[in-house]
């Protein structure tokens, strides 16, 4: 009986062992939650700002002035396609800046769009600024989208540019370097009423390049 007796005894103090390890486990478990939690009230009640990171892809920057090509209707405007990397583009920008000069006082405008942010891997994004400083370009330039070029059709060859009418019509497509003359052409034919007209141009919203 007395050997029975000590092996109970034995087998009671294992289990308060282990019951009380047990324990002491939901112990250490309840401080390290109390903990977590102690730390997570900390950091949001101190009134910080977080630091921002970068923008994710296809983030629309609502802070960033935007040109709106239905806000010209009433003008004759001109958008072209362009990038820093491309000869035929660069050749053809001294045409428009002295175009643009010449109609200053008319209901007119050039819309440059610019796609080097996506092509040839947006390598040359960072050249529009300084290429438009050393140009002296006089009207807007804009960041180009894959998305407005498909509205026109597919971009496949630039510089590529269309002469919109007064009521927001595409009046003339030019593909490759033109003479400027071709759009002064375009712009008598709307002044005089005898352009042809292809259908209602695509509006697009499109960021504005420019120096910040």
């Amino acid at each position: 009986m007395s050997q029975k007796q000590n092996k109970r005894n034995r087998e009671q103090e294992i289990a308060h062992k282990k019951l009380t390890q047990k324990q002491k486990s939901w112990i250490y478990t309840g401080v390290f939650f109390a903990i977590v939690l102690f730390l997570f009230v900390i950091n949001n009640i101190n009134g910080d700002v977080p630091e921002q990171g970068p923008l994710p892809p296809n983030y629309s920057d609502n802070s960033a002035e935007t040109i709106k090509l239905s806000d010209f209707k009433g003008k004759i405007v001109i958008i072209d396609f362009w990038a820093t990397w491309c000869p035929p583009c660069r050749r053809g920008i001294p045409d428009f800046i002295g175009l643009k000069k010449e109609m200053k006082d008319k209901k007119f405008e050039i819309i440059g769009i610019s796609l080097d942010s996506f092509t040839r891997g947006g390598q040359t994004k960072n050249d529009v600024i300084p290429f438009m400083k050393k140009m002296g370009i006089n009207y807007p330039i804009v960041e180009g989208t894959q998305q407005v070029t498909q509205l026109y059709g597919g971009i496949r060859s630039i510089p590529t540019a269309f002469v919109i009418d007064p009521e927001g019509q595409v009046v003339a497509q030019h593909v490759g370097l033109v003479p400027i003359e071709e759009y002064k052409k375009d712009i008598d034919a709307i002044n005089n009423g005898t352009a042809k007209k292809y259908g209602d141009a695509p509006d697009f919203t499109l960021r504005v390049i420019k120096e910040k």
